[in-house]
Formats: C-alpha cells, structure tokens, sequence
C-alpha cells in the first residue's frame, strides 16, 4: 500500500516537507491555467494540448499537480531527465555552484565547473573516441549541436552533402537548414535521404537479409557517380529513432555503415540526443554494435534537466577558424554542473545495465498486449526507450479490409500476429490457438492514430503521463527514468494495460479530464492503482 509513497518522495517526511495545502494553489490556479495558456501561446503546442494538467512539483517518476493528483511521469521530459525529476545529486550540483558566486554565464572560457563536466563525460566515451577528441559546447538545444555537426564535418572535408536515413529525428532539423541557410554561406547543403531498416514495416523484406540490402543500397548510391547525389561530407545515424517509431537501428547495419564510411572517408555523425546516458541499456547508444563514430551529438540528458547541447568530434576534424559561430548561450554553469552529476550517478550505479534489464522486462509485458489485443500492432525499443504502436486490425495498408495482402506502405503497422510469432515468416502457436491466421495474412495493418490518441487519455485518467510519437503520432512511447524502480514499472504497465483493454473494448471517452474535474465512473475491470492519487491520501500503489 506504501510502495510508491516510498519511492516518489512527494509524501510527509520527518523534515516537515508535507503535501501542498490546498491553500497554497487555489482553483482559478489549476483550472485557469489551461484555459489561459491557448490565449497567450502558439497553437504549435504539443504536449499541453494532449495534457492539461498544471505541475507544481515533482520528485523521481511523480509529477504533482495543483489540484493535488499525482502522475506517474513516463514522458520524463521528453526524454530530459535521466534521474527523473529533482534528483537529489542534481539539486545539490545546482545548489553548489549558486552559493560559490561563481558566474553562471561564462560562454567559452575555462572554469572549474566545465573542467569537471569534459572530465566526466570523456570517462564514459567510447574508447576509440575518448583518447582523441575535443569537445563542443553549442546552444542550448540539440539542434543546435547537430547543426553546428553539419558545420565541422562540411569544413573539414571540403564536401556538401549530407547522408541521412529517412524517420530520425534529425529530419526536420536538416529539412529546415536546407530551406533557411543564407546565400553564400551553407546554401549548397544538400541532403540525401536513404531508407532505414525497419522490420516492422518489413522494408527491404526485414530481419539481417534487410540490413544487408539496406546497407548494399548506401553503399551503391555512393560508388555511382550518375546518382546526382553529391558526395557527401558526413553520414548522420540515430541508433534508435526517438520522436520517429522507437526504432532501433539493427546493430549489424550500422556496423556495415561504419565499415562503409571508413573506407571512403566519410565521417560518421551519431545522433545520440535521444539515447545517449544510458537510455538504451549502454551508456551511448552506438556501443552496442560496438562502432565508433567521429562524432558525436548531445543534449537532453547531457544537461541533468537543464538546457545543454555537446558535440564530441575526432581531433583532427578541427580545422575551423578561430570566430567561427559557435551560439552564445553555450556553456552554462548550472546546465555543466547538473550535467556533470548525471553522469557521474549513472556511470557509478550502473544504471544503463540496470535500464537493459527492466527495459528487457517492461518490453516482455508490452509483447503480452500484442498477443490480448488485436489493436496493438507491436512493442519495441530498447532499453528504458519503449514504444507500443497502435493499429486498426480491421484495415490494411492500402484501403482493403483485413483478409487482403498489404502492400507495405508507409503507414504499414505489423498486425498482433507479429508479436505472437508470426512476423518471422511462419505463424506462431499462439496466432493459431487465437484465430489469428487472417491477419497473419492480411499483411500491415493501418496506423491508428485515433487509438494511441484514446490510450493517452486513458493513461492520464488513471494517473500515468505517456507521449505519442511516429509519423501518424501512433506509437505511445514509455521514456521512465533510468531510477524507476521494480514496484514503478510494474504500476506503469499495470495501467498502460488498463488503458489499452479499456480502448479495446471501445469505452474510450472522448473528452479530455480536466484537472479539477471529477473522476469518471469506474469500470468493473480496474485494479486497485488506477486513479491519480490526491495529495494526503495513501496511494494504491
């Protein structure tokens, strides 16, 4: 009954740090805020939109909100917080740094607090990268390392183009790059966009056979002089596609990428912004496939939660001239000093292996869903980075009904016979114990946007914050902190599964719950822990 009490941290302690008193946020704060913000802000918002709660304060994997109910935060800040929200370490790095006196804007100039970080990150680099690599600090976010990536690679090889594979993040920085560069600085960057394996969609007919053509394709493209394709100044990869799918990138196509890039020169960019800090199960996302790239992009959990972004590059790939644009926020102490403290927890608890094991378990629960419910069309990720892609198993790719062959279009989700066995080819046991040789054959089935919509809201209903992600916003992506414990992860997915039977059986409402509002009624089938917690309660879970 006390397990997540324990963990969150939001709960009376012996210091007196109790639960906020309703008095302290009254209800134009909790209700007023939602309605304010439309008025006052872009429609570009996301995740307002899809969550309209007002966070107050937070501890761990709990986000509290002004009207006292309490959230299980699988969004983590998209990805931000390694150790989840206001880590003791983190806060004590801050804390440090604001009683020294020291500035907290230094640009590029030496000071102890950036000595510290470089230190720490190079402990935790790939070996073939740590003994010959300079770092450096960009703006604040992680399209601005990748932009100022694009900058080294082009200026130390004298080439303009760019290799990128299609569904990473990287896309709509590069897109934007090519339309807004200024005539006669970089307005000759060209991009070409390569397919990425992708077995869930079949492409190139999956699996290692997949991988290799995929990787025959790349290799093809660069030896033609006719493809019209210019020879390009680096090859940039994201090991798992983070706002994409979920996707991780085989182990065995990147190495044939890096195998391919090395013997013509080309270095290799690794887009680890979403995965880097142990995220994967590896503390860097490419040691998987055992590669080393010659540089490396970073952000989001580089910072320990605040605004930070690094590139990690080869020596000798440093031919820039002194001026060169660099950004000027860059090297903020508060972000170096919260960054340097991450790292060093994680590396020194092992957190990454600990993010492999979980990660290894939650995906072995998700799996269960595919084989339950005939909407889920596939779990995947790595590590602590899941996704759970939602579909209508009644269409297929293409408009046919169920029944039909699809024809592996972009909106192709793998149908639940995929999770039951029979994506390899043949059709599992338990695909024909449930009926499910139709589907087997039917081929993908359509993205359902709509349902990973509902299975959102139902989470939040029951007090659990996921995010949407993929091309279709289809897949809802699980990104926990690496410090979730055993009794968390067991209360998300207890959830999650309540949401995706609720949307199963098509009792999905169809309205958001606003904070302040009450709870709906409660279905027969929920178990004990569904519902946020209001703060002086004991929580089910």
């Amino acid at each position: 009954m006390a397990r997540l009490r324990l963990a969150d941290g939001l709960g009376t302690t012996a210091g007196g740090q109790g639960d906020v008193a309703e008095s302290s946020y009254d209800g134009c704060l909790s209700e007023g805020l939602p309605r304010r913000q439309p008025a006052r802000e872009p429609t570009a918002r996301t995740y307002a939109r899809a969550l309209p709660i007002v966070p107050v304060r937070a501890r761990g994997l709990t986000i509290e909100g002004a009207d006292g109910r309490r959230y299980l935060d699988c969004l983590s800040g998209a990805g931000t917080l390694a150790l989840g929200h206001n880590h003791p370490v983190v806060l004590e790095a801050i804390r440090k740094v604001l009683d020294s006196g020291a500035p907290l804007h230094a640009l590029d100039l030496a000071t102890p607090v950036e000595d510290a970080f470089v230190t720490e990150l190079f402990r935790t680099l790939p070996p073939g990268l740590a003994g010959h690599a300079h770092v450096q600090f960009c703006g604040p976010g992680g399209a601005d390392a990748k932009q100022v990536a694009l900058e080294l690679v082009r200026a130390a090889t004298g080439r303009t183009g760019i290799l990128a594979f299609t569904g990473a993040c990287h896309d709509t920085t590069i897109t934007t790059r090519e339309a807004f560069d200024l005539p006669g600085e970089v307005a000759d960057l060209r991009v070409t966009w390569l397919p990425c394996p992708r077995d869930h969609r079949r492409t190139f007919g999956g699996g290692r056979q997949g991988a290799e053509l995929a990787a025959r394709w790349t290799e093809s493209l660069l030896d033609d002089y006719t493809s019209g394709a210019p020879a390009p100044a680096g090859v940039i990869v994201e090991p798992v596609h983070g706002e994409g799918e979920v996707i991780p990138a085989p182990d065995a196509w990147i190495r044939r990428v890096r195998q391919i890039t090395a013997a013509r020169s080309i270095p290799l960019i690794a887009d680890e912004i979403h995965t880097g800090v142990g995220r994967t199960g590896a503390f860097w996302a490419v040691e998987h496939s055992g590669v080393t790239p010659d540089v490396m992009v970073l952000s989001k959990a580089i910072g320990g939660s605040l605004p930070l972004s690094v590139l990690v590059y080869r020596d000798d790939l440093d031919v820039r001239e002194h001026g060169a644009p660099t950004g000027m926020f860059r090297g903020n102490q508060l972000a170096l000093a919260a960054g340097t403290a991450t790292l060093a927890h994680v590396r020194e608890n092992g957190l990454a292996e600990r993010a492999s094991l979980l990660g290894e378990r939650m995906l072995s629960r998700l799996r269960d869903l595919g084989r339950q419910f005939s909407c889920v069309g596939e779990a995947r990720g790595r590590g602590l980075m899941l996704g759970l892609g939602l579909v209508d198993p009644d269409r297929e790719v293409g408009g046919r009904e169920a029944g039909g062959r699809g024809d592996g279009g972009d909106r192709g989700e793998t149908c639940c016979v995929r999770a039951c066995g029979a994506g390899g080819g043949g059709i599992g046991a338990d695909a024909l114990q449930r009926g499910c040789v139709e589907r087997a054959a039917a081929g993908p089935c359509l993205a359902a946007p709509e349902l990973a919509a509902a299975v959102q809201r139902e989470c939040l209903r029951r007090g659990l914050i996921v995010e949407l992600g993929g091309p279709h916003t289809s897949v809802v992506r699980l990104v926990p902190p690496l410090t979730i414990s055993d009794e968390q992860a067991d209360a998300v997915l207890d959830r999650l599964s309540d949401a995706v039977e609720v949307v199963a059986r098509g009792h999905t409402p169809r309205t958001h719950i606003l904070p302040g509002q009450k709870d709906p009624p409660e279905h027969e089938h929920h178990r004990r822990g569904d519902h946020p917690v209001r703060a002086g309660q004991p929580p089910d879970r």
